[in-house]
């Protein structure tokens, strides 16, 4: 316990020194990174009456953003990365979150609200995944690279405002890789996230794709963020196999220091599951923001 608060206080200290906004109006990036993370932990005495369990859970969050604009030319980059954990006792460690999310667009405008765009988005997760039994065993059923996701989009872009950006690609490729395969098959499906062993790639050249961001404070310290993509394979063109992704944040700033942040994402992947996939997480916790420019 002593070793746990020692860590609070040390955390404390770093983010209250770390909160920057430094204005550069001599460059034409635009650079914002945004790191959040989450402790919680709880202990009980051996003759603890009213029962528990001990625990200690960790969330962390990490996103980072550098965009260049330049006349009719644009290149706008991001990493966004999550990864949680919760152990109790006599059940080790599990996951709570696990995502790996990298994007690059390069854009030309055609005119104040619309331009040309080329992006290479790349997602996967840090480490195993596992389904757990009521048997009190696991089945592996993802990795890092298993699955991973790499798309080209190419196409149009609609900006009305600033907190507001839709990308249509009616050209958008996608590879597909699950690392080893085969240690899925009997979990997943006989082609784990439609990737055929022995292969370990799927190429989908034929694909469209349709992404909107939306960030914006929709009241005083109240922040409202989310991202959907649609994408389909022109080959395998059906209502049910058309993927559909929405990732939903709102995020609370209680102080300086301190952020409320409840969020969620919906999955639709026929290729993973023929059902909606659902993830939710509430996280309080310190936070730390720098960025070169004020917010409009």
């Amino acid at each position: 316990m002593k070793s746990f608060l020692t860590t609070i206080i040390i955390c404390s200290t770093i983010f209250a020194q770390a909160q920057i906004v430094k204005v550069d109006s001599t460059t034409h990036w635009k650079k914002g990174l945004n790191f959040g993370i989450n402790l919680n932990q709880a202990s009980f005495s051996s003759n603890w009456k009213a029962g528990g369990v001990n625990s200690i859970g960790l969330n962390t969050l990490f996103n980072y953003k550098a965009n260049y604009k330049s006349g009719k030319n644009s290149w706008d980059n991001e990493i966004d990365m999550l990864f949680g954990f919760v152990n109790n006792q006599g059940q080790g460690y599990r996951k709570t979150s696990d995502r790996i999310y990298l994007d690059t667009k390069y854009g030309r405008d055609l005119s104040d609200h619309w331009g040309l765009f080329s992006s290479l988005t790349f997602t996967t997760q840090f480490t195993k995944g596992y389904n757990y039994n009521d048997d009190d065993t696991k089945d592996m059923i993802s990795d890092i690279f298993a699955p991973a996701f790499i798309t080209s989009a190419w196409g149009l872009e609609y900006h009305p405002v600033d907190y507001f950006k839709l990308r249509i690609a009616p050209f958008a490729p996608r590879l597909t890789i699950v690392k080893d395969p085969a240690r899925f098959i009997t979990v997943v499906g006989p082609a784990p996230y439609g990737v055929e062993p022995p292969d370990e790639t799927r190429i989908e050249w034929l694909a469209f794709q349709m992404q909107a961001e939306f960030n914006k404070d929709i009241a005083e310290n109240l922040n409202l963020k989310w991202r959907y993509v649609m994408f389909a394979n022109y080959e395998t063109l059906e209502g049910k196999k058309i993927d559909h992704r929405l990732d939903l944040n709102i995020t609370a700033k209680v102080n300086q220091f301190i952020n409320v942040s409840v969020g969620g994402i919906l999955l639709y992947d026929y290729d993973q599951d023929t059902s909606v996939q659902l993830s939710q997480a509430l996280t309080i916790g310190f936070a730390y923001s720098f960025r070169n420019y004020k917010e409009k």
